[in-house]
């Protein structure tokens, strides 16, 4: 997994994404915005079930 740092979410803003978090969950929506600890706005998320 690439480590991203939070200046180089701009370029993502008001994009859609797919998301991997912690303990292998699964997201996408539109990046709203996001603070210098990574938390992130993510507007019409979607959670998907984990892959077993």
């Amino acid at each position: 997994m690439s480590k991203t740092h939070p200046s180089e979410l701009k370029k993502y803003m008001d994009k859609e994404m797919d998301l991997k978090l912690n303990g292998n969950r699964r997201v996408s929506g539109v990046l709203r915005g996001f603070d210098p600890f990574m938390n992130m706005v993510i507007e019409d998320a979607i959670e998907y079930p984990e892959k077993r």
